[in-house]
């Protein structure tokens, strides 16, 4: 028989994954209606952290909306310097000018994107993939660095939202918030 301590954690850790799919069903339904980029790989993991850690405080939205328009930016500015017009859909060929333009390209933007966050105290580990989805031309135009960054934006106030519901019909001092 179970113990309540490892019902609890059951319980959490079933939850943690359906909200964080929830967290990302929103993205693609945006991303499925609008025909547009709005889901991308390094969102899952902010997904994820959100879910995990269930905080909604405005510094931590801050720090995670922050963090993916530094990498963005990061990707877009590395992508137009270093390697403009190249993509990897494949893996380049060995010694090829356009796998040195595209390594480079990533290699300045995850730089960029690690000093930039340290500098603004905006470290998000997720934002260093989106650097790169950027930087190795996967989405790095300007509209699609924008809805990147809006695609972010409505993950954590979306997140927000259902924090603040969800407080609001069983108060502060659920154990999923412990005492935060």
């Amino acid at each position: 028989m179970p113990t309540e301590s490892t019902q609890y954690i059951m319980r959490r850790d079933v939850g943690t994954s359906l909200y964080a799919g929830l967290l990302f069903a929103v993205l693609g339904s945006v991303a499925w209606a609008t025909g547009q980029p709005f889901i991308f790989p390094s969102l899952g993991p902010s997904a994820f952290l959100l879910a995990f850690e269930r905080e909604t405080g405005r510094k931590r939205r801050y720090r995670i909306v922050a963090s993916h328009i530094i990498g963005g930016v990061a990707g877009f500015v590395a992508h137009a310097i270093l390697a403009s017009g190249v993509v990897i859909t494949m893996t380049p060929p060995a010694f090829s000018v356009e796998g040195l333009r595209l390594a480079a390209s990533a290699t300045l933007s995850v730089v960029a994107t690690s000093g930039a966050m340290i500098a603004t105290d905006t470290v998000h580990a997720p934002a260093c993939a989106t650097t790169l989805i950027v930087s190795l031309g996967l989405l790095s135009t300007p509209a699609q660095v924008v809805i990147i960054s809006v695609s972010v934006v409505v993950l954590v106030e979306f997140h927000a939202g259902v924090l603040a519901g969800y407080r609001r019909l069983v108060g502060d001092k659920h154990p999923l918030y412990d005492g935060k």
